[in-house]
């Protein structure tokens, strides 16, 4: 029988620190680490090297290698793996290097993670989270810059995440290692140790529910909606903006599945129009069901068609066309200019 997990947010530590993405996901790892003696993190280069975005740097040296499991190179070994030992009575976290590497995992993530346990009516749980660097900006090829979040959000038994700042990485990695559910974690790469997103983080101030979307900047002439690396996207834009006299509401999804739309909707009702943005291709995506749902439930209150500002429908570019790919804040403020003039 597994000992009853400790969930990290009922007993924080108090210290405020300035942190990046990346060492808040460390730290939070850390602080579920020392709280759970279930939890274990396990992938590619995650013990000695501390992962290749250093996100587990130090934690094979403080925790041991009976916690901190350098794997093989097998993404359908790790998650398999961590499938048992979540039966086992383990909280496995896996890391899959980057995003497009998931793929080999896709039949264990897909086949069996997602429905042990409605398949064993609630008598099997597997808390596993994956936890996946995503998103293009570091200049690299295809497998290394996808957003394939779409397809597991589509996946029912599965619940997908996204963190865009350093208070939320730290606290969702922990919410999520104490849910009962398997949790993908979609981490925004460029930003780990990016200065621009650098803030404090009070260690005892937990940031909110896990599945839940925030509204971060209030605005009254248009919505923009996003998450993980396109807020800042979205904020530098609504900055700009406001330089020409517009005021935009930035809202943070948060969470990707389960959708929390609750907030959108009643800014949309107020504002009237509303711009998704996010780097993965536009087709069968979140933004197209994000699109939808707001065409149902706000029908009456929208001004303007609901715009897309999304990744194009082709495979990931070569480094030299991604600034062409993703969307950068021109792409943004041309859809907000769109919808304002409808």
């Amino acid at each position: 029988m597994a000992a009853p997990v400790k969930s990290t947010v009922d007993a924080p530590v108090s210290d405020v620190q300035t942190l990046t993405i990346g060492k808040a996901l460390n730290l939070g790892l850390r602080r579920a680490m020392e709280a759970d003696s279930k939890v274990i993190i396990l992938g590619e280069d995650v013990g000695k090297l501390g992962g290749v975005f250093r996100i587990t740097d130090g934690l094979q040296k403080d925790f041991g290698e009976q916690r901190v499991l350098d794997t093989p190179l097998a993404e359908s070994g790790i998650i398999g793996t961590a499938v048992g030992l979540a039966v086992r009575g383990f909280r496995p976290v896996c890391e899959i290097q980057f995003e497009g590497f998931i793929f080999p995992a896709f039949d264990q993530i897909t086949s069996q993670l997602a429905k042990l346990h409605y398949r064993t009516q609630g008598r099997v749980k597997v808390p596993v989270v994956v936890r996946v660097p995503f998103g293009g900006g570091i200049g690299a090829v295809e497998h290394h810059s996808e957003s394939p979040e779409s397809l597991f959000a589509h996946i029912p038994g599965l619940k997908v995440v996204s963190c865009s700042n350093p208070a939320d990485a730290y606290w969702m990695i922990q919410q999520a290692i104490a849910c009962d559910d398997p949790v993908l974690f979609f981490e925004p790469k460029r930003l780990y140790h990016s200065g621009h997103v650098k803030s404090e983080v009070d260690t005892s101030a937990p940031s909110g529910p896990l599945f839940a979307s925030r509204v971060v900047r209030q605005g009254t002439d248009a919505t923009v909606v996003a998450y993980g690396p396109s807020v800042k996207v979205c904020l530098d834009a609504a900055t700009a903006a406001a330089e020409e006299g517009r005021s935009l509401e930035v809202i943070d999804l948060r969470t990707l599945s389960p959708l929390d739309l609750a907030p959108v909707f009643e800014s949309v009702r107020r504002t009237g129009r509303l711009v998704v943005v996010s780097e993965a291709p536009s087709e069968s995506s979140i933004a197209s069901e994000i699109a939808a749902r707001v065409q149902q439930e706000c029908f009456y209150s929208l001004e303007s068609p609901v715009l897309r500002v999304t990744g194009f429908d082709t495979p990931y570019p070569p480094s030299k066309l991604e600034e062409h790919y993703l969307p950068d804040l021109d792409r943004v403020l041309h859809a907000v200019d769109r919808a304002m003039g409808w």
